[in-house]
């Protein structure tokens, strides 16, 4: 198994001096932390983009985004999409729903089905086209076999991921 890495890891803050455990690796060469750095700062610069071209929150891009792929959903499908808590996206939802991009139309029970109304369906467009230009720019710097790799290595880690959260769960 190759252990090299492609990237080094960070160093320790200024002032902090590293406290290593023989046979461990520090936070910043745990792939854990190493993944969320890449993905907040992927997050962070779409946030810019975003709010500066579409004027909405990262969360308000993603519960357009969920909404325009999946539609209709409820507000815990969607926070469960999303991975904000409930109370998060009621939120996310209320403000979209007070700016005419969010459609709440009550269901069974005390369900509420939630969809774009045309005004959030344009909006999700633009998004979307934003989003995917974004994509093609971060994996423009990957070879084929690299993003085939890449692909790949995410589908492992994602199912892996998810069967460690539900044996925590127990």
């Amino acid at each position: 198994m190759n252990t090299s890495r492609s990237a080094s890891p960070e160093p320790a803050p200024e002032g902090r001096a590293e406290t290593s455990t023989p046979g461990h690796l520090p936070i910043h060469g745990l792939l854990s932390y190493r993944l969320n750095r890449v993905a907040n700062a992927m997050s962070r610069s779409a946030a810019l983009r975003y709010r500066r071209e579409f004027d909405v929150s990262l969360g308000e891009w993603r519960t357009i985004a969920l909404l325009g792929a999946e539609a209709p959903l409820t507000l815990n499908q969607l926070a469960r999409l999303a991975a904000l808590d409930k109370a998060q996206m009621s939120r996310v939802v209320a403000k979209l729903s007070e700016r005419g991009l969010v459609l709440r139309e009550f269901g069974a029970g005390r369900t509420t089905q939630l969809t774009l109304t045309r005004k959030g369906a344009a909006l999700y467009r633009g998004l979307i086209t934003a989003a995917n230009e974004r994509d093609r720019a971060f994996l423009v710097c990957l070879t084929e076999p690299e993003r085939a790799a890449l692909d790949s290595a995410l589908e492992k880690l994602a199912t892996l991921a998810r069967a460690l959260e539900r044996a925590e769960e127990r």
